[in-house]
């Protein structure tokens, strides 16, 4: 009997595989590293595809030498947080060999996903001309930091991105410098994006029986997640800048300091700033001419903002969070990472769980702490099959499975 851990109803992932994946039956060969690859195909593991990880011998991902931190065993949590539920297998892609087992695992697999430099694969007769016309059913996508025209050369680091493509250039307070988000945020988007292009291409495949090629890119996946502000450029030639944690279009939606620590409001219409003006004892404000529409509010920014300093200074953010809530004003403290597990907690929802470790030479392994999967679906929840593999856990197996099928691969024109 499969096993859940404790999350409402279509929260609940299975954590011993039992049962059936949205995904089940689709095999991706993995070849990605680092972080908006991976992300992509754990995300898909998790719905039940099988994900057959490619790694370099004696070296592996990259991310496996990101230490410290690192869990009991010395495996860097970098790598563990976005490699569960697939299997390791080495292969020396610098040698025919490897190329030929690389070939038998795509001609067995529904789905190749790639983040090389742009012309590696093709360089190593992987590319997806080669590999479709034997394999016409084929998903094959394709993650560049810039593109495979005139940015291929660049290399495709969150942190440049980050630069060249705005997100730092409104990030930050107004008299500081430009800052990056505390995490690589664009490769994580980049990663939502190829897993949504891959489902919608297998969608097509599944009506026509034709594979396709997906391509995204870190820097143009920044500029759509840039949303307001890129839209703000495109239709009315505003360049944004930075506003610490004020919001250019609503006010008050900001962080304040309480008493003890920050807390941020997000007053989102005039009723809620009324409710707000009211909690914090001055119900007037929703009357000044400088605050009763948000227009007025975002004109007068800075005056509101020393009013709200003042008043929420009397209390602390929790206090304020209770009675701000209460009266259906969006409000919460800053908290940190380990307060932010415990308010998930709080909730009911999914925060962390413990994936099962298969033995390890004849010994019980201890489980895996993994982040919850986010996606609640009521018939075909999220599986934890397998806690990140090690390097080359499953070389064996893999090869033996298609060491057969390299000559005709899975739907293979001939």
């Amino acid at each position: 009997m499969s096993t859940q851990h404790n999350a409402p109803d279509g929260w609940a992932g299975v954590l011993d595989g039992a049962g059936r994946g949205a995904l089940d039956g689709l095999r991706i060969a993995d070849f990605s590293r680092v972080l908006a690859g991976p992300y992509a195909t754990m995300l898909l593991a998790d719905l039940g595809a099988e994900v057959v990880k490619v790694e370099r011998p004696g070296i592996g991902d990259d991310t496996r030498a990101w230490h410290p931190p690192a869990d009991h065993d010395g495996t860097s949590t970098y790598f563990l947080s976005v490699n569960r539920n697939k299997r390791s297998v080495v292969l020396d892609l610098t040698t025919e060999a490897g190329l030929e087992q690389a070939r038998a695992l795509v001609a067995e697999s529904d789905v190749l996903v790639e983040n090389f430099r742009p012309g590696t694969m093709e360089r190593l007769g992987l590319g997806p001309r080669e590999l479709r016309a034997r394999h016409p059913g084929l998903i094959y996508c394709s993650i560049s930091g810039f593109g495979s025209g005139a940015g291929a050369a660049i290399p495709g680091y969150d942190l440049l991105v980050q630069a060249v493509g705005g997100l730092m250039s409104v990030t930050g307070d107004a008299a500081g410098e430009p800052v990056k988000a505390g995490v690589a945020l664009v490769d994580v988007i980049t990663g939502l994006h190829a897993s949504l292009g891959i489902l919608a291409a297998l969608r097509h495949r599944d009506a026509t029986g034709e594979g396709q090629r997906v391509e995204v890119n870190l820097l143009g996946s920044l500029l759509s997640a840039m949303v307001n502000q890129a839209s703000a450029f495109a239709v009315a030639g505003v360049v944004p800048g930075r506003l610490g944690n004020a919001h250019p279009s609503i006010a008050p939606y900001e962080t304040f300091p309480a008493a003890d620590r920050p807390i941020a409001i997000a007053v989102g219409n005039d009723r809620q700033f009324a409710a707000l003006a009211d909690v914090v004892g001055d119900p007037g404000l929703a009357l000044d001419d400088r605050f009763r529409s948000n227009a007025d509010r975002v004109a007068h920014r800075a005056e509101l903002r020393d009013i709200l300093n003042e008043r929420l200074g009397a209390a602390g953010a929790d206090h304020w969070s209770a009675v701000l809530l209460a009266a259906g004003v969006p409000a919460g403290p800053v908290n940190t990472l380990d307060e932010a597990f415990a308010f998930a907690q709080k909730l009911g929802l999914p925060g962390i769980v413990d994936v099962p470790a298969a033995p390890a030479d004849g010994a019980e392994g201890r489980p895996s702490r993994q982040v919850a999967s986010p996606i609640a679906l009521s018939g075909t929840p999220a599986q934890y099959r397998l806690p990140p593999p090690r390097l080359g856990q499953h070389t064996a197996e893999i090869l033996h499975r298609f060491s057969d099928h390299a000559s005709t691969p899975k739907g293979a024109v001939t």
